[in-house]
């Protein structure tokens, strides 16, 4: 796997960090003759070319602007999206709670923008394997042109998969050979079965989902299947903290719900996990419940077919700069 933060001096087709006047972030792609146009002036690219990384530079009207390569979650937050993201705190949960590990098959779908996987071709290495599932062409676009700009590559060992999961995972692995599976969909319990197929015995299986109907239905489906541990529940906020002098208190602002993170393990098979004893509760459902749990019910965000389009141009412009930092002058694939 390309090094996702290579060392040395800034080179044409870099993707650099520059944070100016009243610490505004500006996030460029170094090409030749490009300029940063701001009202404090213009910053020529040039002017970059060979510097090393965390160097200040002046602009023409002398202001200074500190120059770094962004981190993973500089870049996640910055990119050109297709689809809404897995947020860096939540991505951090997903490979720490689902145990993502170097040389780990790992399964993904959906793939989205590609911000999730990013972080879990990271975390399973060069030894690794991730085998991403898309529905939608353009999405799968989008976060193969942002893994290549963000690793100058894309991963050898990173295949995205178009298609319905339940119905494309059977024919791209065998029975029993993945690691761990990792969902972020609408409506996960959908394809369950195939996970549980596809997943070794003592696996982990994780959901990323945004409300609490979807969380209880996904977790209500799991259990019923009697494949795997009783699934755990949670999620992560945020706060940040203002630290200056003596001037020490919360951030009026935090990244607080974004989505619920659902975790179990697969069972070996044959074997029947221990009953979990837990107090009587209003733990039942109804057909009218479950009707509200559909994904129409639940509500699914969409993006117009123009606004995809832009958001697939501008994804490739940033991987055209990868392939011209990696000697392709041309820039083409």
């Amino acid at each position: 796997m390309t090094s996702a933060r290579p060392t040395g001096p800034f080179r044409l087709g870099d993707r650099v960090q520059l944070t100016g006047p009243k610490n505004r972030m500006h996030t460029v792609t170094l090409k030749e003759g490009g300029e940063l146009h701001t009202h404090h002036g213009v910053l020529a690219h040039k002017d970059l070319v060979g510097l090393p990384d965390g160097s200040v530079v002046l602009n023409s009207n002398g202001h200074e602007y500190l120059a770094l390569r962004p981190l993973l979650r500089d870049f996640v937050m910055s990119m050109p999206r297709g689809a809404a993201i897995v947020y860096p705190k939540d991505s951090a949960q997903i490979v720490s709670q689902a145990d993502i590990f170097p040389g780990a098959v790992v399964v993904e779908a959906g793939v989205g923008s590609g911000a999730l996987s990013l972080s879990l071709l990271r975390a399973i290495g060069a030894e690794g394997r991730l085998y991403s599932f898309e529905r939608r062409e353009e999405f799968a676009d989008v976060a193969r042109a942002n893994g290549e700009t963000f690793f100058g590559a894309v991963p050898e060992n990173w295949s995205i998969t178009l298609g319905d999961l339940a119905e494309a995972l059977p024919e791209t692995v065998s029975s029993g050979s993945v690691d761990r599976v990792v969902l972020d969909m609408l409506a996960p319990w959908d394809c369950m079965d195939a996970v549980a197929d596809a997943l070794a015995p003592g696996g982990v299986v994780i959901c990323y989902v945004a409300t609490a109907t979807q969380l209880s239905r996904v977790a209500e489906y799991i259990r019923g299947m009697g494949v795997f541990t009783d699934p755990e529940a949670s999620e992560t906020m945020v706060r940040g903290w203002h630290v200056e002098g003596l001037a020490v208190r919360p951030d009026h602002r935090m990244i607080a719900h974004t989505g619920f993170l659902l975790t179990a393990r697969r069972l070996a098979p044959g074997t029947v996990a221990p009953e979990v004893r837990r107090r009587a509760s209003k733990s039942s459902y109804s057909d009218e419940d479950v009707e509200l749990w559909t994904p129409g019910a639940v509500g699914d965000r969409s993006i117009t077919d123009k606004n995809l389009r832009k958001r697939v141009r501008e994804a490739e412009k940033g991987a055209a700069g990868a392939r011209i930092a990696r000697g392709d002058a041309s820039g083409e694939a």
